[in-house]
């Protein structure tokens, strides 16, 4: 039996891929530096406080996190992945999104054309019911379906 959770769609998008999971905060700089710098064709987490995520590739995948961290430097670096191509598909909170990811989320789909599907407030539930390799698919109306 599939479950079923609603979000609110900041970017909306139909996408379906399996999730990878952090219950910690994602650091989007930590996360994606070492590709930036190497030019990598593909992104793999760098950030080592992130045992959940480090060494894992985060390019095209739904990556499902309660919120991010880090400092104002989450939006050009949202910029920088998405004109190298190497962005996950989704991103999925559990709780509100932050201001400085949301800015750069968006910018990244206006200036880039390239929109990373973002989805946010889906809630603790869903944090504790989805696990890395959970097929998903995420609706236009901030709809996630664990299928």
């Amino acid at each position: 039996m599939s479950q079923v959770f609603k979000g609110r769609s900041i970017l909306p998008a139909t996408v379906e891929g399996q999730a990878l999971v952090t219950r910690r905060g994602f650091n989007t700089l930590a996360c994606f530096y070492k590709s930036i710098l190497t030019h990598a064709s593909t992104a793999v987490c760098g950030d080592q406080d992130n045992p959940e995520l480090f060494g894992r590739v985060l390019t095209a995948q739904i990556i499902c996190l309660p919120k991010s961290i880090g400092s104002t430097s989450a939006g050009a670096t949202w910029d920088f992945v998405a004109k190298m191509g190497i962005a996950p598909a989704a991103m999925l909170f559990s709780e509100p999104i932050d201001s400085l990811s949301a800015a750069g989320l968006i910018l990244a789909d206006i200036w880039v054309g390239r929109r990373i599907c973002t989805v946010d407030q889906l809630g603790a539930e869903f944090l504790a019911a989805v696990q890395t390799g959970q097929p998903l698919k995420i609706m236009t109306d901030g709809t996630v379906i664990f299928i």
